[in-house]
């Protein structure tokens, strides 16, 4: 068993946010990605879309998810799956941290998941 604890002094700026990548985590092979992410109050992470789909994990606090012409509150416990092609972003606009875990996927990942070398098929 292996264990990787939220390492908040592990978070790095980007897009908007502070996060820490799941991957790389030597010795973890998985058919998606994801990483842990902070929004600090006044937050607003950096509007995008992609090919994966996208779920969050609402872990603590309260935010903002948003597309074009749609805007839906989350606060902790809630889940929310955003479509591949969709853009969004997400806002804080609270007093206190949004903290969530967002896990992206494809067929292109679970292919190269399923491909790599010494996999039991």
């Amino acid at each position: 068993m292996t264990i990787r604890h939220r390492e908040p002094e592990q978070l790095e700026r980007a897009h908007g946010l502070d996060l820490r990548l799941l991957h790389p985590w030597a010795d973890l092979s998985t058919p998606f990605r994801g990483a842990w992410c902070v929004l600090r109050p006044g937050d607003v992470t950096e509007q995008h879309s992609h090919r994966e789909r996208e779920l969050f994990v609402c872990m603590a606090g309260r935010g903002v998810l948003a597309t074009a012409g749609e805007r839906h509150d989350l606060a902790a416990g809630d889940l929310a799956l955003m479509r591949a092609g969709v853009d969004h972003w997400i806002t804080n606009e609270h007093d206190e941290d949004f903290v969530y875990y967002a896990i992206w996927w494809d067929r292109v990942m679970a292919a190269e998941y399923l491909d790599e070398p010494g996999r039991a098929r």
